[in-house]
């Protein structure tokens, strides 16, 4: 089955055609990431313009570089949310026109379960259920045990800022520039991540949310006092949020088990998450994540694997005849 998919959900216009939920024909992705820049982080009305101008240049490319045309696309995929609303709607009114005049089945996709299904994408073996899963981005941060194909149970959840904010707004704190994920990561390399005792906010024992709001206040702190050492500084604030998910995603391993161990989102992408992770949870565990650092940042490829696993599910569900999809932005 070949579904052709739109993400719009931020800042990025992506589309990509995705055969039976895992192998990617195409994923093409338009990134704002120079414009935002200038202001340091996404202005939404800015996003959506933008969106406005790329969606159908982004469309026709990514067709033809999957070598589809609209006889051989079987279905349609898009973000239904959560996201900026003002991003959310050109990409879900881009698709229901489209499910309109071509008379295709159109199937809504939970942003953070794409995320999730970003680890389905160009695997060559089975993945094995239950998966206990660590969604990690600039919006969002959960631990989610995955008993089977949109089977999910929310374990724990962030209770005001996800890590991937936090590495953004401590980016800005430093000067690092936009986004602050890479940029931290790049000068954490050159810096000793215990020359600042940042806190490590566990809360409640036994719980599995997550917050790092009281870490951003920290640093800023910190760097209020005076010169600082700004390697060491990224190394010792990155040092503090990987500490933090690891622990959570250790623990919760521990209580539930798994048959895999997958890491999603933007902050997947970070080297130091992925060592941490691989140490503390041993070989002996299966530990994924994208098999691309492309499918960790918001990409339509990963909505079309997620699309695909809904529609295996419930095919009859997804019909011509019910193609409207309206923004919504609901909790998983």
């Amino acid at each position: 089955m070949r579904i052709l998919s739109i993400e719009t959900s931020c800042d990025e216009t992506a589309c990509a055609v995705v055969e039976d939920g895992v192998k990617v024909l195409a994923n093409i992705i338009s990134s704002q990431i120079d414009l935002h820049a200038k202001t340091g982080g996404v202005v939404p009305e800015v996003a959506a313009r933008e969106h406005v101008l790329n969606m159908i240049p982004v469309l026709e490319e990514c067709l033809e570089a999957s070598g589809s045309n609209w006889s051989n696309i079987d279905a349609l995929a898009v973000t239904q949310g959560p996201g900026l609303i003002s991003s959310l709607i050109i990409g879900t009114e881009t698709a229901n026109v489209i499910s309109y005049v071509k008379n295709l089945p159109l199937i809504p996709v939970q942003h953070i379960v794409g995320h999730i299904y970003s680890n389905w994408l160009d695997t060559e073996d089975e993945i094995e259920f239950p998966v206990l899963i660590l969604t990690v981005s600039g919006g969002h941060n959960e631990l989610i045990l995955m008993r089977g194909h949109h089977d999910f149970e929310v374990l724990g959840a962030t209770r005001d800022d996800a890590s991937g904010e936090a590495f953004d707004k401590v980016a800005r704190i430093l000067g690092l520039g936009y986004p602050g994920g890479p940029a931290i990561s790049k000068i954490a390399v050159e810096g000793n991540n215990e020359a600042y005792k940042f806190p490590r906010s566990y809360l409640d024992k036994g719980s599995f949310d997550f917050s790092f709001s009281g870490l951003k206040t920290a640093v800023l702190n910190e760097v209020m006092k005076g010169e600082v050492n700004k390697a060491d500084v990224a190394a010792s604030f990155q040092e503090a949020v990987c500490e933090v998910l690891v622990f959570k995603l250790a623990a919760a391993f521990e209580k539930y088990g798994a048959k895999e161990v997958h890491l999603a989102g933007g902050v997947s992408a970070n080297l130091r998450l992925r060592e941490l992770a691989k140490e503390k949870l041993g070989e002996k565990v299966k530990l994924r994540h994208p098999a691309s650092i492309k499918y960790c940042t918001d990409n339509a490829a990963m909505i079309g694997s997620a699309a695909y696993y809904l529609w295996k599910k419930n095919p009859d569900k997804y019909t011509p005849s019910s193609n409207f999809v309206p923004y919504s932005d609901f909790s998983l």
